[in-house]
């Protein structure tokens, strides 16, 4: 059992990690929520789990500072398309009006790299740093970020990009034009 969840306690006494996790879920939550919780938090909202322009452009309405392009590592949804596949149509749909994240099995700099000319203003790489802190603790998190940093340092160079400003669709391989 998980640290975080150990002797948690049900009705009937200690419950299992999968009653625990299927009660973290309220299918009942909806946009009216958000927006509920949009007028009482004064502070940035970030939307995360966002998978379709349709949802993105809810959480905008709804007051959105901005969205993660999320399927929560494929976890819940064994079927979900990956967050690379529908990065760029969010960010067609949703422009500049907000920032973009994206998670969901990013682990190298050529990872990032990929994440942002698909359109994400950043990448978040929760697992590669988890790693690391497990291997080293926080030297082995630094370890971590200093090696995808490297990786992408080295995919910038040999794409001819100078800066992370450079990085965009056209860096990404046009399998229509070059089969």
């Amino acid at each position: 059992l998980y640290g975080h969840v150990a002797g948690v306690e049900g009705e009937g006494g200690k419950i299992s990690l999968a009653e625990w996790t299927n009660d973290q879920f309220d299918p009942s939550l909806d946009w009216d929520d958000v927006k509920r919780l949009r007028d009482r938090w004064k502070h940035k909202l970030i939307v995360k789990g966002i998978m379709t322009p349709e949802d993105a452009e809810a959480a905008i309405d709804v007051g959105a500072d901005a969205l993660v392009v999320s399927n929560h590592g494929g976890r819940q949804l064994d079927g979900a398309p990956s967050t690379i596949r529908v990065l760029p149509e969010i960010r067609k749909v949703v422009g500049q009006r907000v920032e973009i994240l994206v998670d969901s099995g990013f682990c190298s700099g050529q990872d990032v790299f990929r994440g942002v000319a698909s359109g994400a203003d950043g990448v978040m790489m929760g697992r590669a740093m988890l790693y690391g802190l497990g291997a080293g603790g926080q030297s082995g998190v630094a370890k971590a970020l200093s090696m995808v940093c490297n990786e992408l340092e080295i995919t910038m160079g040999l794409t001819g990009v100078n800066s992370i400003t450079e990085i965009g669709p056209h860096n990404l391989f046009d399998r229509a034009r070059h089969g």
